[in-house]
């Protein structure tokens, strides 16, 4: 380790590594200060171990899947786009695969493989890493910032360089190192800091309607309610396990749902299970059902339309019976059978907490940041990156885009600062 660098980059995760490949490769000195023992360790558990990497869209559509800072990284997506990123590890050897709805997967289906090329990507450009380094306290000086790092013995030590970048993620799976360490950083330099949520998290509900039920539901719709007033509505798969929903849909909600239920409003959500459906098409179905088999009960009459495992569910909330003869249905029976299959009302009371978070929301404010190059407009020569900053978005790959792309545009800032200085 030498005594100054041009940058020294606090965390190796994907943005971490990113800034540093970006700026290593234009010749600048970097030292990255992972405090685990490896880098890359959100990265290597990420899209349960297969590592959703990106989703190959367009900048527009992309941008409208960030829910906070679209604007903001506009830059950085345009500098590093999803195909270009694509390309980069591509060339570092991780062959791709892209699956449905765009996303970008190892076609090895194994994580750390990205995080394996991203080192070696950082190496090879000539950036040096320092593991079970805990960056502890960062001090300006004349030249730059002196920064201070406890290893693993404990013993301090302080190297210094001109540029220093904040990489050190969110509070979300703590496990990993992500323990908001730069949050503290960013506060004492004078930053404002937009209070920390769990975002892309299960929910919890009170009905007891699915206390007894586990199950995978496809094609339905869920719609998020805040003191009556409609906020958002998904469609495609969830995972209903007892008064916990969870799952793709789900998680695109579950940010407006805590942000809600933060603010003390009564959160409720709307589950249709026959969202491509009219209530008029859904009783004609019935009345099909019913006329093709006159010995058809209630039970089996909705086990026709739904999992076998929400049968109950929906004889429970329509009020009926299992065992009554659906040839005998009323027209009052009916239509609260067809109710329990459009609108099944949850009351959201609680969320997962960072442990189980996918990415935190919140972070060091947007307004203190040049969003043209990461860099700190409260403290020159410092920059942030990922999750760091006020940015998140939907679940599918854009996350870690979001980190890799605010890496890479810090790091070829920080390079073409130095090369005009020179």
């Amino acid at each position: 380790m030498k005594e100054r660098y041009d940058v020294i980059v606090i965390g190796g995760g994907a943005s971490g590594l990113m800034a540093a490949v970006a700026a290593a490769g234009e010749g600048c000195r970097v030292l990255i200060a992972e405090k685990m023992e490896k880098c890359g360790r959100k990265i290597r558990i990420t899209g349960k171990g297969r590592c959703n990497i990106t989703n190959i869209t367009d900048t527009e559509t992309f941008l409208g899947k960030v829910r906070s800072g679209a604007e903001f990284v506009r830059k950085a997506i345009e500098t590093l786009p999803p195909e270009r990123l694509r390309q980069m590890l591509e060339k570092a050897g991780v062959r791709t695969v892209e699956e449905r709805g765009r996303r970008l997967f190892p076609a090895s289906g194994r994580a750390f493989e990205v995080a394996d090329a991203l080192v070696r990507m950082a190496e090879r450009a000539g950036a040096e890493i320092v593991y079970h380094a805990r960056v502890t306290d960062m001090e300006r000086e004349s030249d730059g910032w002196n920064i201070t790092m406890e290893r693993r013995d404990g013993k301090p030590v302080r190297v210094s360089c001109s540029n220093a970048v904040i990489a050190t993620g969110g509070v979300s799976y703590k496990a990993t190192g992500s323990t908001g360490d730069g949050y503290l950083f960013a506060h004492r330099l004078g930053h404002a800091i937009v209070p920390l949520r769990p975002s892309l998290v299960s929910l919890k509900t009170d009905t007891s309607v699915f206390s007894r039920v586990k199950e995978q539901l496809r094609n339905v719709s869920l719609t998020l309610y805040a003191d009556g007033t409609e906020i958002d509505t998904q469609q495609g798969e969830m995972t209903v396990d007892g008064d916990i929903i969870e799952g793709p849909i789900v998680l695109r909600l579950s940010r407006n749902a805590v942000d809600a239920l933060t603010d003390n409003k009564r959160v409720e959500a709307v589950l249709s299970l026959k969202p491509s459906l009219t209530p008029r098409q859904i009783a004609e179905r019935i009345r099909r059902e019913t006329e093709a088999d006159a010995s058809l009960t209630i039970e089996g009459l909705i086990r026709k339309m739904v999992p076998r495992t929400l049968v109950k569910a929906i004889t429970s909330i329509a009020k009926v019976k299992n065992t009554d003869m659906a040839t005998a249905i009323t027209d009052r029976t009916r239509d609260a059978i067809v109710g329990a299959l459009t609108a099944i009302s949850l009351r959201i009371t609680d969320y997962g907490g960072f442990d189980e978070a996918v990415v935190t929301a919140g972070g060091v404010s947007l307004g203190e940041v040049d969003s043209s190059t990461m860099e700190s407009l409260k403290a020159p020569g410092i920059y942030f990156t990922g999750e760091t900053l006020d940015i998140d978005a939907d679940t599918g790959g854009y996350n870690l885009q979001l980190a890799f792309s605010t890496g890479f545009l810090c790091g070829t800032s920080i390079a073409g600062k130095l090369r005009k200085n020179r």
